[in-house]
């Protein structure tokens, strides 16, 4: 990945922390992507023990995966502490006396790149459009795996590089600077998950298009669900009148029908954990065939 495209972290937790309780109003599309997630779940026969959400925002998937599977326990992580807040139900007076917590339910303050959980430990990891603020996906895929039991699934969404493209478009006429993430194709996000020991990928792509009356309102939404520029590459300072204009001016000669296009190319995939070949050999047919 170019260094200008690399996510300052620190920045990155502390836009999500800002935009917690403003996030739900904005997060039409995540939403909506979430829910045609969920859809997918009615062709996969599998109930896990354990569900990880990763990335899970203000619970909006964790809730929806709670009702699913009930009898599944449910770890939502999250880099924001203020998203885990707005997630976590209230408790009635008696259930915090008592310290019962009915949903069975952790929440857990994390980056995904770095899962504090033991190996082979849950049977689902499920992540809704938070892939793309991971600056190392192999990593991140390799810790995914870790987590995972044997034949445990692997289910996400993310975005494709079309994603905020007139956004792109309108502010490279401007500068040099990098004003929007750079997001990794859906073919290297298959071939990403063989490479860390994933069985048969399956990836598909849609473009989502919302539409808005003016500029300020893409950035006003982009704002209310924490998606700031916090890449290196970034302009270090406010981005003058003049920067600003020309790109609305960019921007405006993209106005269809009364109406300016933010695209989202959206990407899903899932992929099961396979059992080891090494784990299905016993120790003299390894060293019979030279293995050990």
């Amino acid at each position: 990945m170019n260094s200008d495209h690399v996510l300052d972290k620190r920045l990155l937790r502390g836009a999500f922390e800002r935009a917690a309780t403003s996030y739900d109003e904005a997060a039409v599309l995540q939403r909506e992507v979430g829910n045609r997630m969920l859809e997918r779940l009615e062709y996969i026969k599998y109930s896990p023990d354990i569900i990880v959400d990763a990335g899970s925002g203000t619970g909006y998937g964790s809730r929806q995966l709670a009702a699913r599977y009930p009898k599944s326990r449910l770890v939502a992580i999250d880099i924001a502490l203020n998203m885990l807040v707005q997630a976590r139900p209230e408790l009635s007076w008696w259930q915090r006396w008592l310290s019962i917590d009915k949903t069975k339910n952790y929440y857990v303050c994390s980056d995904i790149e770095h899962a504090p959980l033991r190996n082979a430990s849950v049977g689902m990891v499920w992540s809704n459009l938070a892939l793309q603020w991971c600056n190392d996906l192999n990593r991140t895929f390799n810790e995914i795996n870790r987590i995972l039991s044997v034949e445990g699934l692997f289910m996400f969404s993310t975005f494709g590089p079309d994603t905020l493209k007139e956004l792109r478009q309108a502010f490279k006429q401007t500068d040099n600077f990098s004003h929007v993430s750079q997001f990794v194709d859906m073919h290297d996000i298959g071939d990403l998950l063989v490479h860390n020991g994933f069985a048969t990928p399956v990836m598909d792509m849609e473009y989502i298009t919302l539409t808005y009356d003016d500029v300020i309102s893409v950035m006003r939404d982009l704002k209310a669900i924490g998606a700031h520029n916090v890449t290196q590459g970034r302009r270090r300072g406010l981005t003058g009148k003049a920067v600003w204009q020309k790109a609305i001016n960019q921007y405006e000669t993209l106005r269809q029908d009364g109406k300016l296009p933010a695209t989202f190319e959206v990407v899903y995939g899932h992929a099961w954990k396979p059992q080891s070949r090494e784990g299905i050999l016993t120790p003299e047919t390894r060293r019979h065939i030279g293995l050990d």
